[in-house]
């Protein structure tokens, strides 16, 4: 069995997917892109994930309803999610962590920051 963690990269936005994706793979992860809320269903449909790096604004569906489908389905119950948006009002945040994040980072963030906190996230998802 791969023990490596795999990590679903949810954002509209090319240039922030391609860094992260490029973290993510040189911190030794398995990565999987979705460009949009329906990528994002379809590949938790098929896949489980240890981590799901989360935007919130997208076109067609966002990232709070992403999250919601996560929570529901059965294959994804030790799921991480963490929502990354510039939306950064506390009602925003607090909506986040209502629909099942484990954890909210606001844009901008530093990319150590990031690191941290996945792997912090990953260690809490194996216990």
């Amino acid at each position: 069995m791969n023990t490596t963690p795999h990590i679903l990269i949810v954002d509209d936005e090319p240039n922030i997917v391609m860094s992260l994706e490029f973290l993510m793979r040189k911190a030794g992860y398995r990565v999987s892109i979705a460009r949009n809320g329906s990528e994002a269903l379809e590949a938790v449909g098929q896949t489980p994930f240890d981590l799901i790096l989360l935007d919130i604004m997208m076109p067609d569906v966002d990232g709070y309803e992403v999250c919601r489908q996560v929570r529901r389905h059965p294959r994804q119950a030790g799921t991480r999610v963490v929502f990354l948006s510039a939306k950064s009002k506390e009602a925003d945040l607090q909506q986040g962590y209502e629909v099942g994040a484990d954890l909210y980072l606001t844009k901008p963030f530093s990319t150590r920051q990031l690191m941290a906190k996945v792997k912090e996230q990953l260690a809490a998802g194996s216990q």
